[in-house]
């Protein structure tokens, strides 16, 4: 992910987080997910 989009990823969910906090278990799993396939798969990035 681009560094200068992490801050906008962020504070948009954050405030998704605030107005459905059940969507937070969703954000934090495909979060990990993403992470996890990513340092598994380093060609994936791009």
């Amino acid at each position: 992910m681009d560094f200068t989009l992490t801050p906008l990823v962020s504070l948009i969910a954050g405030v998704l987080i605030l107005i459905f906090p059940r969507l937070l278990n969703y954000i934090v799993a495909f979060y990990l997910i993403i992470v996890g396939l990513l340092g598994l798969f380093p060609g994936l990035a791009g």
